[in-house]
């Protein structure tokens, strides 16, 4: 795909946005924040509390649940391993959701794949478990979305909406750009209000795309939504049918000093008030992660998050997907032993810097830095955080 050109005298939000962003901004009031941050309070902090006086139990506070490993698109930094695998069952989604419920855990993040290529079983599913009190994450790369999902996904309880994107006109190998997801976009970030959830843009940070990633932040800030930033990282395990191994915009030696300057400015951005779920301590760990300099670090994997794959087994995290080992079940129960895990991250983590994983631990340290996730989540304004 070519790199495609942005058109002279045009700004990215359209006219019917741009008249009525003072009305429709995704921040349009106390009572649209005090809602999301007493929702993200039940489902964050108070599991966080209980799992930590119940420290002897495994009671996750993050459960990354995989509906689907099929995607409609093929990004080459992305080795999900779908195509031709079927999706979760309904009953097995069920008896996951029940399960988290029994052990306290109120947050299930939506993984995939592309989780819309399923759009009435992910409706389905969130009316499920949103009756349940689950506050529910929806990562898309937004090119299925429409207006009709939205009104329904809506109406079923989504709390949070990640539309990823990673430039603003493409690149090869990158497909997924804002202009070709404007208008579906703005239509979801105008329905916030209505229905009472939140919308982010979620940005890998690649070779290809260090401009882009500096003119999305400024698109969100325009929009009044926050965004989150990952550094973008090969696989740790061999994927048979993963065909981007040497084409997967890692980030070289040759990009440092761009990365840096990327990162200083996001960090600066941080500090002047842009709503971005990384903290600046994530930031900076990027700048050491791209030289291999990155130490052992804290995982929240098999801790306080937990992967539930499509026939409700259990991995730790994303990158021990594919991992041989048995670490449990929603059937017969998690296998997370503390001694194993702190075997395997002291391999692993110096090699991966999970935006969730380390946000979760950072922000787990202490009853502030718990409240401050909290606000982040929740828009919370009102508390002078941002």
């Amino acid at each position: 795909m070519e790199a495609f050109k942005k058109p002279k005298g045009h700004g990215f939000l359209s006219t019917r946005f741009r008249c009525n962003r003072r009305s429709q901004r995704p921040s349009p009031g106390a009572r649209y924040n005090l809602q999301n941050f007493i929702r993200a309070y039940k489902s964050w902090i108070v599991p966080y509390f209980k799992s930590r006086l119940n420290s002897r139990t495994f009671r996750p506070v993050l459960s990354f649940f995989y509906t689907d490993l099929n995607c409609n698109l093929d990004c080459h930094y992305c080795y999900s391993r779908g195509k031709k695998i079927p999706g979760m069952r309904m009953n097995v989604a069920r008896d996951a959701v029940d399960w988290l419920n029994s052990v306290g855990c109120r947050v299930l993040a939506y993984m995939g794949g592309e989780p819309l290529v399923r759009k009435n079983f992910i409706i389905e599913l969130t009316r499920y478990a949103s009756k349940k009190g689950f506050f529910i994450y929806l990562p898309t790369n937004a090119i299925l979305l429409d207006e009709a999902f939205v009104d329904e996904i809506g109406k079923a309880g989504v709390s949070t909406i990640n539309v990823a994107v990673d430039a603003v006109y493409g690149h090869e190998g990158i497909p997924k750009y804002f202009s070709r997801i404007k208008p579906q976009f703005e239509y979801l970030v105008n329905q916030q209000k209505k229905y009472g959830y939140i919308t982010f843009l979620n940005i890998n940070i690649t070779q290809k795309n260090v401009k882009d990633v500096r003119e999305l932040t400024e698109i969100a800030n325009e929009y009044g939504i926050a965004t989150d930033y990952h550094i973008n990282e090969p696989p740790q395990i061999t994927y048979d049918h993963f065909q981007h191994e040497h084409d997967g915009a890692w980030i070289t030696e040759d990009q440092f000093n761009a990365v840096d300057s990327l990162i200083d400015w996001l960090i600066e951005k941080n500090f002047e008030g842009y709503t971005m779920v990384n903290s600046v301590e994530h930031l900076r760990a990027m700048k050491r992660f791209i030289r291999h300099e990155l130490p052992p670090w804290q995982c929240a994997a098999g801790r306080l998050t937990m992967v539930i794959r499509l026939d409700g087994t259990f991995a730790p995290c994303f990158e021990l997907y594919a991992s041989k080992e048995d670490w449990g079940s929603i059937y017969d129960g998690p296998k997370f032993d503390a001694s194993r895990l702190e075997r395997q991250k002291q391999i692993c983590s110096p090699h991966c810097l999970s935006t969730c994983n380390f946000q979760v631990n950072h922000y787990t340290r202490s009853i502030l830095y718990s409240m401050q996730w909290v606000a982040k989540h929740a828009y919370a304004h009102f508390l002078g955080i941002s």
